[in-house]
């Protein structure tokens, strides 16, 4: 696909348009004159490395930021955003990967905040309210109870009263910023169906996400941002996946899965029927030396609960633990540490780095009795082990002092490995490791992640994402409703062995 080609337009009138968009920060010049363009009833998937300007584009269409310069039109129309509220009376409405919800505020409440249906007297008409939430949620196929708090809801439920609290306004572009990021294979199905009905509805939808297999399944056309500019857009249909790679990070990513094949050593970590009283039940595995052991399965499978039980973040009922033969108790995260087990969590943001603290500061923190002298810190200390780590997974900074929460999402991720890898561990356990990275920042994770094990780290990698799961594990362990559904070998892997462990489903 030519230059040429990837810029052509596409025929029809825009329900939305956006023309020479620019915007600047101090230092950074986030979009560089773009044009985007979103029908009436189509998708249009914005593609691009974190750091290409997406996050940008998206806050200036939803009257987060102005622009600096440019022009936005809505039927053809000029508009300008000075706030959000501007953005949503022309019908604006966004779907976030980690949207604000309250947790003890009702599912109704955190759909309606801010634009309660109100009675005569200019009260909130409860009634009324719980109602129109009601009749959102059965309009998404759900069966919340919209009078419950959201604090008793699981991770996919909270997503779809997002999903309600974003279409509760008369949106006619809707935003969904990496939608399906939290959500099981079945959970994705019923989203693309919501989709489908707000295509047939005439909404135009702005679809960002970095797996391109929701991509191609739901997206009509495409637009590609790479440094701030946009670089191709156009019909996807019959556009290969490869060149809208190259697009994307202006080089040809072939080694997504860097897998070094290594000789695996003896037995480092041992579990024997590990049960908890409601999450998992007679899990039984061994992990050997310089092995990458993959963990498979749907959201609610009891994968990340096994790991956090782990890492002593849970406690079993039943079974053991034995590390080099020997057999351990993990009471807490800091007797996980000491006998060298550490954890990445799936939420990095919130579980794995502290994002307002500069970069050194995350890599030290497991490891204070290294840089502190007499009960007092040594920054330099601080700096010397944080730059070993940022050299050796290339870390994209400013500098070590600038705060984690400004790192694209795969400079966070590298934070977060490289911290607990300065308290020289056996056993590394990764949950999502590449969940919310670009296509090569995902590359750059696996290349190191392989090295690690290359020099005999014992790895345990959690991944719903298949193509990783298979591409970066020696063997796997697929988990169903908390149970144990087999283990297998490398060469024995294909989606369809592992879709069928995963769900029981004998025909797929």
């Amino acid at each position: 696909m030519n230059q040429t080609a990837a810029l052509m337009p596409i025929p029809d009138m825009p329900l939305l348009e956006m023309r020479g968009i620019s915007k600047s920060f101090p230092g950074v010049k986030a979009l560089n004159d773009v044009n985007i363009a979103l029908y009436a009833g189509k998708v249009t998937a914005l593609i691009g490395e974190n750091g290409a300007g997406k996050s940008t584009l998206v806050k200036i269409l939803t009257g987060i930021y102005s622009c600096d310069e440019g022009e936005i039109h809505v039927d053809g129309a000029p508009v300008a955003f000075a706030n959000a509220q501007d953005a949503i009376d022309v019908g604006v409405t966004a779907i976030h990967q980690e949207t604000v919800l309250f947790d003890e505020l009702s599912v109704a409440e955190n759909i309606f905040i801010g634009h309660a249906p109100k009675s005569r007297l200019g009260l909130v008409n409860w009634k009324a309210v719980n109602a129109r939430a009601l009749a959102l949620l059965h309009s998404l196929e759900s069966n919340i109870d919209p009078r419950i708090r959201l604090k008793d809801l699981s991770i996919a439920q909270r997503h779809l009263v997002a999903i309600a609290r974003a279409l509760s306004v008369d949106a006619r572009i809707v935003i969904m910023d990496e939608p399906t990021a939290a959500l099981s294979r079945k959970e994705v199905d019923d989203l693309f169906q919501i989709v489908k009905r707000l295509k047939a509805q005439g909404k135009a939808i702005l679809f960002i996400s970095h797996k391109f297999d929701e991509v191609y399944e739901i997206a009509d056309h495409y637009a590609v941002f790479r440094d701030g500019k946009a670089v191709g857009s156009g019909e996807l249909a019959g556009v290969e996946q490869n060149e809208i790679v190259k697009l994307m990070v202006g080089r040809s990513v072939e080694h997504a899965f860097p897998k070094v094949d290594i000789a695996l050593g003896t037995t480092v970590f041992a579990v024997e029927n590990y049960t908890h009283p409601t999450e998992f039940r007679d899990i039984s595995f061994e992990l050997r030396k310089g092995e990458i052991f993959g963990i498979y399965g749907l959201v609610g499978a009891g994968r990340s609960e096994i790991c956090q039980s782990f890492f002593g973040i849970t406690q079993p009922s039943s079974g053991k633990l034995k590390l080099d033969g020997k057999e351990i108790t993990v009471r807490s995260p800091g007797e996980a540490i000491n006998a060298g087990i550490v954890y990445v969590p799936e939420e990095r943001g919130r579980h794995g780095a502290v994002l307002q603290l500069p970069i050194y500061q995350n890599v030290s923190l497991p490891s204070l009795a290294r840089t502190s002298r007499s009960g007092f810190l040594n920054a330099a200390a601080e700096f010397a082990l944080a730059r070993k780590y940022a050299e050796r997974f290339d870390l994209r900074a400013a500098a070590l002092s600038v705060p984690v929460g400004t790192l694209s999402g795969g400079n966070q991720q590298k934070v977060v490995i490289g911290k607990w890898l300065a308290t020289q561990p056996k056993i590394l356990i990764l949950d999502e490791p590449t969940k919310g990275i670009d296509i090569g920042s995902k590359a750059a994770v696996h290349a190191f992640i392989s090295e690690l094990a290359g020099e005999g780290l014992s790895i345990i990698m959690v991944s719903s994402e298949l193509p990783e799961i298979m591409g970066m594990s020696d063997r796997v362990l697929v988990m169903r409703e908390g149970l144990s559904a087999g283990i297998f070998e490398r060469d024995s892997l294909s989606p369809e062995t592992l879709v069928r462990a995963a769900t029981g489903n004998a025909s797929v």
